[in-house]
């Protein structure tokens, strides 16, 4: 079984800041990390690895320094990685970097057969959760999103089994291979690298592919092929202190409640 694991870099989100003259994020305050769902997207390939054999690619889109993070997945157990980076691909949102990475998945999948992409469920430096969804659109495969749990692969009639959390409670969905999941940090506790996976890791040097590689075209990519763009970004303003009420108690709760229903009304 071949199971690719789209991930990407993100700045630490405890240690980043917000530029206040050009209202963007300062992504040079903070440190660059594997976005952490998609550490435990790593991971549940890993695990699927171990339980039917096979092998675990990862793909992510970005600068040179990318590369990090495909190293840092090598020690989580991943085999191999492949980073995408390319001019072209600057200024990208969603429905482009969709685009960019399923031309990668698709140069894969042409030499070695891909049954299962897994995906974290978001990004913690955009939060959209779009990217999945869109990579399984372009594909045109299934989408089983919001997964915190896999049940079970079927290699010889090609399903796969997985708890897909809902508002109450979760649904047990079964669905064709190949298809593109997305994880929830819930589906498993992430495992301390080994020694010779860290060795492995450190000296390994991905591939890069660029627009020629992956056959793309220039119109659907960058600031040419997004629709969306994002105008500003702000810090909340610090929450003021609230109100003390002092007397009784009954001077107290009559108070409070006639704040309430001044509110109300």
């Amino acid at each position: 079984m071949h199971i690719v694991v789209c991930i990407k870099q993100v700045p630490d989100a405890t240690q980043v800041k917000i530029d206040p003259k050009t209202n963007t994020l300062d992504r040079s305050s903070a440190p660059a990390i594997l976005n952490p769902y998609d550490a435990h997207a790593v991971q549940a390939a890993v695990d699927l690895k171990k339980a039917y054999g096979g092998k675990v690619s990862v793909i992510t889109m970005g600068p040179m320094q990318a590369r990090d993070i495909i190293r840092k997945s090598l020690e989580y157990g991943a085999d191999e990685g492949v980073l995408l980076s390319d001019r072209a691909f600057a200024g990208s949102d969603t429905l482009a970097t969709s685009y960019i990475i399923s031309k990668g998945l698709e140069k894969i999948n042409s030499t070695d057969p891909i049954d299962l992409i897994i995906c974290g469920k978001q990004a913690i430096d955009g939060d959209t959760a779009q990217v999945g969804p869109g990579i399984a659109r372009r594909l045109n495969i299934t989408q089983l999103t919001y997964v915190n749990k896999i049940v079970s692969v079927n290699l010889e009639t090609r399903e796969i089994i997985v708890h897909r959390v809902i508002d109450q409670g979760y649904e047990v969905v079964k669905a064709k291979l190949p298809c593109v999941i997305t994880v929830e940090k819930e589906i498993n506790e992430l495992i301390y690298s080994s020694l010779p996976e860290m060795i492995k890791a450190a000296r390994y040097v991905a591939p890069m592919w660029g627009v020629t590689e992956i056959g793309a075209d220039l119109s659907q990519m960058g600031l040419k092929g997004s629709p969306t763009t994002v105008r500003k970004i702000f810090a909340p303003p610090e929450r003021e202190g609230g109100e003390r009420l002092t007397g009784s108690t009954t001077e107290i709760v009559n108070n409070l409640v006639n704040k309430l229903l001044e509110k109300i009304v």
